[in-house]
């Protein structure tokens, strides 16, 4: 049995509920559990704004994601969207021209 840093939490689940009711297009993306940490999601919204919270398993994500009417994709199938990895961009270079 693998040995996580922690378990998911209800406060884990319920950021992820906050994050999906307070952005518009949000999916969730499953990852699958590590050696050291459990079963994440991380919900993606239309501008590729993301949050990752531990969800325990599948299960949990896909009941969160039915009761929102919201997608759910396994990343190791999907990957990560486009306009996830053009945030990540974004808020880079706006880091990078900050002055220091």
């Amino acid at each position: 049995m693998a040995k996580f840093d922690r378990e998911a939490t209800d406060a884990d689940i319920e950021a992820l509920i906050e994050f999906a009711k307070t952005r518009r297009g949000v999916e969730f993306y499953v990852e699958p559990e590590t050696f050291a940490t459990d079963t994440t999601a991380v919900a993606v919204a239309h501008d590729g704004e993301w949050t990752r919270r531990r969800v325990g398993s599948p299960a949990v994500i896909a009941k969160v994601a039915r009761d929102l009417a919201l997608p759910v994709y396994d990343v190791q199938l999907t990957g990560y969207p486009a306009r996830m990895r053009a945030y990540n961009e974004r808020r880079r270079q706006a880091q990078d021209s900050d002055p220091v």
